[in-house]
């Protein structure tokens, strides 16, 4: 079954058999806003990443659950809230608590921070920055602590 809510643009076309996917990670990205989230994306296929965006956060747990994912995205721009209550979730639940976190906010302040470590989120950083500078935070994130 399918996560709900999760854009795949012409699924239906693509063979049952891929053995790319076999070897490409999969990265859950979760986005409401088109820009940096589509860049996002993109970027991560260019890096040879399979990106399965979410666009609902309250589907995050499931869809995490049944993908597999190596690491999630998530934009804290948008319904902060509800976002962090979902990142909270992947963080306790013990098939998904071992998932890195990537977040990304337009800016970084002190409570955003507070608030995003207290979720379980490994890695804050900037819209610019996450664009610029993803090959390193996925890097950083995977690190076997």
């Amino acid at each position: 079954m399918a996560c709900r809510y999760v854009y795949q643009p012409f699924a239906i076309w693509r063979p049952l058999f891929q053995p790319e996917l076999m070897t490409q990670p999969l990265a859950l990205v979760f986005y409401e806003k088109l820009l940096p989230g589509s860049q996002i994306v993109n970027r991560l296929q260019d890096l040879n990443y399979r990106a399965q965006a979410v666009s609902d956060p309250t589907f995050l747990m499931e869809c995490a659950e049944q993908a597999k994912p190596l690491l999630v995205l998530a934009d804290l721009q948008s319904g902060q809230e509800e976002v962090l209550r979902a990142l909270r979730g992947l963080k306790q639940n013990p098939a998904t608590q071992h998932l890195p976190i990537i977040a990304f906010a337009l800016a970084e302040t002190p409570q955003l921070r507070a608030s995003a470590v207290s979720a379980g989120v490994t890695l804050l950083v900037s819209d610019a920055a996450i664009l610029n500078h993803l090959p390193q935070l996925l890097d950083q994130a995977l690190q076997v602590e």
